[in-house]
């Protein structure tokens, strides 16, 4: 996985680089969370497509939970296929149940009207839970293809710029937002409750994703 570079110079072209491509990692706890829920609602889903994949830190652990995961992203981070999710063009790229993922948050909108396109079952975006307020968005979220599930975190979901830091901390509250095709149901309010960080972390997601070959390990979780 690229990560530092030597100089502060290129170190502060990579920070750029990343908040250009509003990149903050998942903590893969996180897209478990998620993963869960989506299979809740929908059994039969077998395949998922995570076209802002980034490092993997979703798509890694979709894969305990899907019979197949495509990954893609538009920037060559070292991992899935480089592609431009919102590019026109004709056909689909990856055919599948679910698009599920941590999108540009000032894209949001545009991944889900393209995921719509593209999944056949459904759409879930990991955003902040500001992605409730603006009336640019309130078409999306209560027209004529309303949210069907927003499910909060109870606990906090930290994300930093172009790292995952498992010991990290925020003050931002965030929620999956999920959109079942054919569904004209109002959100209903789904919480993720409390433990859900302890029982979805697995020490071996240090090992590969932190940022610092001598993170300290989670507490708890799994192996």
């Amino acid at each position: 996985m690229a990560r530092r570079v030597a100089g502060a110079d290129d170190e502060d072209a990579q920070r750029k680089l990343w908040r250009a491509l509003d990149f903050y990692p998942t903590p893969p706890w996180a897209a478990r969370a998620g993963a869960e829920l989506i299979k809740r609602i929908d059994p039969q889903a077998q395949s998922a497509w995570e076209p802002a994949c980034g490092e993997g830190h979703m798509a890694e652990p979709l894969g305990a939970y899907f019979d197949t995961v495509h990954a893609s992203d538009i920037h060559p981070h070292g991992y899935g296929a480089v592609y431009d999710f919102l590019a026109a063009g004709p056909g689909e790229r990856f055919p599948v149940d679910w698009v599920i993922t941590n999108p540009p948050f000032l894209l949001a909108s545009e991944f889900l009207q393209r995921g719509l396109e593209v999944a056949s079952r459904g759409v879930a975006l990991l955003c902040r839970l500001a992605f409730l307020e603006s009336e640019t968005r309130y078409q999306l979220l209560y027209g004529d293809t309303p949210v069907t599930i927003v499910a909060p975190f109870t606990e906090r979901v930290a994300m930093q710029l172009g790292s995952w830091n498992p010991k990290g901390a925020t003050a931002t509250a965030y929620a999956w937002f999920i959109w079942v095709k054919g569904s004209t149901m109002r959100a209903q309010l789904d919480p993720i409750p409390p433990g859900a960080k302890r029982r979805l972390s697995r020490t071996a997601d240090v090992q590969r994703f932190a940022l610092m070959s001598d993170a300290p390990l989670l507490d708890g979780g799994e192996a």
